[in-house]
């Protein structure tokens, strides 16, 4: 399983937008794109789309931008993927296809764990919010902590 850069960028932009703004106070693209080293074009697609979500709405006007639609802790990771339309797939198999994962009739021999592994990623993104990741509940110890 592979998260391309339209969801980990939307993350981004959304964790920025948050830290420098919120609900309260819009933020220039622009100044997103500069800080997180973003293409402001692509910015701008990753915008309307999480726009058309209701995650974030647009200020026009000097001093316009964005801001979040509602408070950090409220914005899920899985509501930013979910909104750029990232889907978190892990199995090769097409919903509502007749052909399996091999290309052929029926299931690999591991899709049930790479089923499972999918549900339990979304779960996870499910679970964190915005308002986690300025508070940096997690900074990487997990992988050290379990090899322990």
């Amino acid at each position: 399983m592979r998260l391309t850069s339209k969801g980990r960028y939307a993350v981004m932009a959304m964790a920025d937008l948050a830290l420098h703004g919120g609900a309260e106070r819009a933020v220039p693209l622009q100044d997103v794109a500069r800080r997180q080293e973003i293409s402001l074009s692509y910015l701008e697609q990753l915008f309307a789309r999480m726009r058309r979500a209701g995650l974030v709405s647009g200020v026009r006007g000097p001093g316009g931008g964005y801001r979040l639609s509602r408070a950090a802790a409220e914005v899920t990771i899985a509501d930013i993927i979910q909104a750029v339309d990232e889907p978190i797939k892990t199995t090769r198999c097409e919903d509502g296809s007749k052909k399996s994962c091999m290309g052929k009739q029926g299931k690999c021999i591991a899709h049930g764990l790479w089923a499972e592994m999918g549900v339990r990623i979304q779960s996870f993104l499910a679970s964190v919010t915005l308002a986690d990741v300025l508070e940096q509940r997690f900074d990487g110890d997990s992988a050290r902590v379990a090899a322990e």
